[in-house]
């Protein structure tokens, strides 16, 4: 597998494993086929894995911990994360520190490479702000608190380093990523991104805004950041079917309907949906690895062939652009 360097991090793979397909986050599997992925994801070449509490309930990272028993084969990265919401300001330490002892144990091992901040970093002024994300951290304290608090864990050997999700407000994103560009000091050194064909965050787009990923992708590259793509199928909308129950309105279910064109040109090329979006994925500009949200060996190994095959071309990432497009 092709590798890549995330910020510091060198010899990333360009597909990462998520723990959201092991966490049963994206359908029912089993512990024994999730170890076993992870497993068979290492062997392929995989050499970073992204994990979170949220992933099943700890679930992702007790497969970890089972994976490996603590011997992680060499050259692995591992990360994790932490949804902190909006505490107390004297509190944000402890609950990071809380989450990640949690983690660490869950996981069997002393330190992660990464632990990233989960969940959306929002204005202070929440105005536009869809209700469920009240839970979000505030501009104000992410640049007070919770930069400090990371670069502590830091400096105590507990994590190599820190970073974002990029699925928040926009235009408060743009700001975090300003910091990093004008030497705003601590600094995360990754933000997670959505990457897929339709620039959909999917059920995740809980602001007014308009979803903006290329953007931030760009910006990020300018500060220096290292890129982590997510939802290269857009939680299976960009698959042959959905495999789970979704209401008729649900973002990833409409979605699912506006990426017909998108499966008849994948049928019309010879290839899967799935395969074809994280070929399309690869290619995007900036992005120096796609996290998988695969749950069984089966899809996978679909994913390896994607890689091998590598990124699609110009031509047919425009031609997908331009019927996409031409239906939103």
């Amino acid at each position: 597998m092709q590798k890549t360097f995330l910020h510091s991090m060198k010899d990333v793979s360009r597909f990462s494993l998520g723990g959201g397909g092991i966490g049963q986050v994206w359908g029912a599997t089993t512990r024994e086929e999730a170890v076993e992925v992870l497993r068979a994801a290492v062997t392929e070449g995989i050499t970073l894995i992204d994990l979170a509490p949220s992933y099943g309930n700890g679930e992702a990272e007790n497969v970890f911990g089972e994976a490996f028993n603590g011997q992680l084969p060499e050259n692995l990265y591992v990360t994790t994360k932490c949804r902190l919401g909006s505490p107390d300001p004297s509190d944000v330490y402890s609950d990071l520190y809380r989450s990640l002892e949690q983690s660490l144990t869950r996981m069997r091992v002393s330190k992660v490479d990464l632990m990233i901040l989960h969940g959306m970093i929002i204005p202070d002024d929440v105005q536009g702000v869809d209700k469920k994300f009240e839970s979000g951290t505030p501009l104000s304290l992410y640049r007070s608190r919770v930069r400090g608090a990371f670069q502590k864990l830091k400096e105590e050997g507990l994590i190599g380093n820190w970073g974002i999700t990029g699925i928040g407000v926009p235009s408060t994103l743009l700001e975090v990523i300003n910091d990093v560009r004008t030497g705003d000091e601590p600094a995360p050194s990754v933000i997670q991104v959505i990457t897929n064909l339709l620039d959909s965050p999917g059920n995740l787009k809980r602001y007014s805004e308009p979803a903006i990923p290329r953007k931030l992708i760009g910006a990020a590259k300018l500060a220096t950041m290292g890129t982590m793509g997510i939802r290269a199928v857009q939680a299976g909308a960009l698959t042959s079917k959905i495999d789970r129950d979704l209401a008729e309105d649900h973002p990833d279910l409409v979605d699912f309907q506006r990426a017909t064109i998108f499966r008849q040109i994948a049928e019309r090329v010879g290839d899967s949906p799935a395969r074809l979006a994280h070929r399309y994925a690869l290619a995007m500009p900036g992005v120096d690895t796609v996290v998988l949200g695969v749950k069984n060996r089966q899809e996978l190994a679909e994913c390896i062939e994607a890689e091998r095959e590598g990124p699609l071309s110009l031509q047919l990432c425009t031609e997908i652009d331009i019927a996409v497009k031409r239906l939103t």
